[in-house]
């Protein structure tokens, strides 16, 4: 068989190969201490899924996410395990041939038919379609044996274990996760017919003009036996209308360039306009012109780039420009994005549970979060193929970082090798995706743990591998470069610096990563943790394994001393929650708006993290497994509003009798001007309200913030322990803003006395 390049070129998603699946099959799973087929005892498996779920189903294991109840899953990852199925041959015409196909197994696997090896392959990325049909016997038995976890060393048993393969590192255990590490099969594995001529993959590639008023398309196809073969591509718009047509023959040199396409609509985020996407349809036809497959796909046109922040040339000032603030500004067709969004984390521990509704229900509560991006974290796993494809939709750009995290990861030719094929796929299978905004080599990898540069051999081939494959859309080889920021994960400083003035006096081109703790709510807390653990919170408990593992202090995510420092001792657990929750919504408010004001110099904000992949006592996460909203979801939102009010604090904590200030501005990130208006600052304490400043606002011109007056007033003795900072705008309640902080009286005089002597002195 022949395998033919042909090349034509714009950026698909929604692959359908238009070849007949067999019905579902039905597998069995086995597992053994020893590489052998078929030992021990059969129980049901679900595919897609993992050995462990299967396991726990079968022999009634607890669930894994209350208690410490996942340390009874550890011994999983040692075993081999063998999936089983089997079918009978199909009826197969002298023009069809039926493929075992796998869009991902987990990690290390051989593939049997009738106990004969056919295929080995080491990684989870790559998809398999083998061909079955030379070894079809009338009865068949398809076996896929799994090796144990693969692990680099014996101990440490950490994420350094996970240093020499292209698996999610997250997995060998984190501060917030715990360690399971998945095996299985783990994405979508089917039985399907396809004709011997048959196309594999389609890439419309294609090139805008400077003016964004023409696209010139070449198009890319990986077929088999496509000699003798024609072909008819169309292009339809979204109301179905045929915009583009070409047809004509195929072959193995086939090349067909210079199409061109006046006037496309753009694909932008949502926040900026409209995810355009058209549908391509590909149809394969015989040497007899009968139609034989067609593949129909969604295709969006847009140009992304990464250009230099404004002012970044000048700093350094005595240090070469080549090695200066890298670019970090987000450039869509030719308009300067500022990037709001979020660390993507895996959704499940088991990304073989991951269902297409999942992911919706989280990409529609990010439009509603007001973000525009996602950073998909490196130490999880690279997204199934129905993420992009809403992200497409509904206009969520991605920055998608190689599974590669926080590891030195090796110069050494096996793992380059391995490396090298699951990048290739990856990178191949997401190009086609006009979400697709930013390649990375991986997260943390230029710091005192990785110790990698941009001259580890691993960063090098990602880089020649995107350059070639994916070559208009912006590599970074890891984050934080220089002029990034990953920090400020706490509400208050080890040197007493709360996030204001540190955020404040900050000066970074993005902030990639930044985080604010925050207690999961009441009724998380009671399915996770045993009810004599609840209250207080104590380390080697149920709080700690499900949140900061090994890292548990008083500094890290509970943040007792924080809390106790701020509000006091809690008295229950409710009075717990409420605070942490009310310093995380604060400090991120904190973070994502002062980011903004830095804009053009900033041009992103990305917390840490936006979801999680089982529930967690506490996190920074702004959703609660599986998607809870904490109230630091909504004060995030409202703080990435496109427009909205702004108030830049000092501090948190305001005494009576003090002169409270705070900075007032207008965040704009609409290419739009804002009408002039009437805002009000006022100040809420219980059920008094006091208007302490009024401002006629100009016009805010598109893409600008505006910094306004200061508004300034001595605080009053109050009877309340918080109070509000409230920014109203007439007529437009939309731009609205709020602000809740600490209220301290003047402490009570002390009662004149006779001083008591110290007797030891």
């Amino acid at each position: 068989m022949k395998r033919i390049v042909f090349i034509l070129s714009v950026f698909l998603s929604c692959h359908v190969f238009a070849a007949v699946r067999m019905p579902e099959l039905k597998w069995s799973v086995s597992y053994s201490a020893d590489k052998q087929l078929s030992q021990g005892k059969e129980i049901p498996a679900i595919v897609p899924g993992a050995v462990q779920l299967d396991i726990a189903r079968a022999e009634n294991y607890p669930p894994y996410v209350f208690n410490d109840n996942y340390k009874q899953y550890g011994w999983m990852e040692d075993m081999y395990y063998t999936y089983k199925t089997q079918f009978k041959k199909p009826v197969l015409s002298s023009s069809e041939r039926l493929y075992f196909v796998s869009k991902g197994i987990d990690y290390q696997f051989e593939i049997y038919l009738n106990g004969e090896k056919l295929f080995y392959q080491e990684g989870m990325f790559t998809y398999v379609n083998l061909d079955l049909t030379d070894k079809l016997q009338p009865d068949n038995s398809l076996q896929i044996l799994i090796y144990p976890v693969p692990k680099k060393q014996k101990t440490p048993v950490d994420r350094s274990q996970a240093a020499h393969v292209v698996k999610p590192a997250v997995s060998y255990g984190w501060d917030w996760h715990p360690r399971l590490v998945p095996l299985g099969i783990w994405d979508d594995t089917y039985l399907e017919k396809r004709n011997v001529s048959h196309i594999d993959d389609v890439f419309v590639k294609y090139v805008l003009s400077d003016k964004f008023d023409k696209a010139n398309i070449e198009l890319a196809i990986e077929g088999r036996n496509l000699d003798d073969c024609s072909f008819s591509w169309t292009l339809k718009n979204k109301e179905g209308k045929n915009v583009l047509r070409r047809q004509g023959k195929l072959s193995e040199h086939s090349l067909l360039e210079g199409i061109e396409f006046r006037n496309p609509e753009l694909w932008w985020s949502y926040d900026h306009g409209t995810p355009y996407l058209y549908t391509s349809v590909f149809e394969l036809k015989d040497k007899k012109g009968k139609s034989i497959q067609k593949i129909t796909e969604k295709i969006g046109f847009r140009r992304v780039r990464l250009v230099m922040n404004e002012g970044a040339w000048d700093e350094p000032e005595d240090f070469p420009k080549g090695r200066s603030v890298p670019p970090a500004q987000l450039e869509l067709n030719g308009r300067k994005i500022f990037a709001k969004g979020t660390n993507w984390v895996n959704p499940e521990i088991f990304p073989g549970t991951i269902t297409r509704e999942r992911y919706n229900e989280l990409i529609d509560l990010a439009v509603e979060a007001n973000f525009n991006m996602f950073r998909i974290w490196g130490g999880g796993i690279v997204n199934k193929e129905s993420f992009f494809e809403l992200c497409d939709e509904k206009g969520i750009l991605v920055w998608e970082d190689s599974p590669l995290s926080c590891n030195l990861y090796p110069d050494e030719p096996h793992y380059l090798s391995i490396l090298k094929q699951e990048a290739t796929s990856i990178v191949k299978r997401l190009r086609k995706h006009p979400c697709l905004a930013m390649w990375c080599g991986g997260n943390e990898l230029f710091n005192n743990w990785s110790l990698m540069t941009d001259q580890s051999l691993p960063l090098r081939l990602l880089n020649s591998i995107c350059l070639e494959y994916d070559p208009l859309v912006p590599y970074n080889p890891t984050s934080p470069l220089y002029g990034m920021a990953h920090g400020c994960y706490i509400f208050k400083y080890f040197d007493g610096r709360e996030v204001f003035e540190a955020m404040n006096n900050a000066h970074n081109t993005a902030y990639t990563e930044f985080g604010m703790p925050g207690i999961s709510p009441m009724e998380v807390l009671k399915q996770i943790i045993p009810e004599n653990q609840l209250f207080p919170p104590k380390p080697n408990t149920a709080w700690q394994e499900h949140h900061a593992f090994g890292a548990w202090a008083g500094d890290t995510w509970l943040c007792p001393d924080i809390l106790n420092e701020y509000f006091g001792q809690a008295t229950s657990l409710e009075e717990l929650i409420a605070q942490s929750q009310l310093m995380q919504s604060e400090g991120y408010k904190a973070i994502y708006e002062e980011a903004r004001r830095q804009k053009p110099y900033c041009s992103m904000a990305l917390n840490w993290c936006y979801n999680e992949p089982w529930p967690a006592a506490v996190n920074n996460s702004l959703l609660v497994y599986p998607a809870i909203a904490k109230p630091a979801f909504y004060a995030v939102s409202n703080s990435c509003r496109p427009f909205c009010t702004s108030a830049r604090l000092s501090k948190f904590v305001w005494n009576e009798g003090e002169e409270f200030f705070a900075e007032i501005w207008l965040l704009n990130d609409k290419y739009e001007k804002i009408c002039p208006g009437k805002l009000r600052i006022k100040l809420q304490a219980g059920n008094e309200t006091i208007e302490i400043l009024t401002w006629d606002t100009p016009t805010t011109e598109k893409n600008t913030n505006l910094a306004g007056p200061t508004a300034r007033f001595k605080l009053p003795k109050w009877t309340v322990d918080r109070f509000k900072l409230i920014l109203e705008v007439d007529e437009n309640p939309e731009y609205n803003s709020e602000y809740t902080l600490l209220y301290r009286p003047k402490p009570e005089p002390k009662e004149k006395g006779t001083a008591i002597l110290n007797m030891n002195n």
